[in-house]
């Protein structure tokens, strides 16, 4: 039997890829469209509105005020 090129390997005389390591794997579609849809659900819940105050500031004076004489 001849020797399996170069990352293949014979797994009962079929010659087989050799595995990948997990750090290589990435997400895969349905991974990205479930954190997507996630999101958009924990967004229609609990709602996005606390990270943005609902009214603006008060503005701040660069120069106090002199008070009256």
């Amino acid at each position: 039997m001849a020797k399996a090129p170069e990352g293949f390997h014979y797994v009962r005389g079929h010659i087989r890829r050799n595995p990948k390591s997990g750090s290589a794997k990435r997400m895969s579609g349905w991974m990205i469209a479930g954190l997507l849809a996630g999101a958009w659900l924990w967004g229609q819940v609990f709602g996005f509105e606390a990270a943005t105050p609902d009214t603006p500031a008060e503005p701040n004076p660069a120069v106090s005020v002199s008070a009256g004489r």
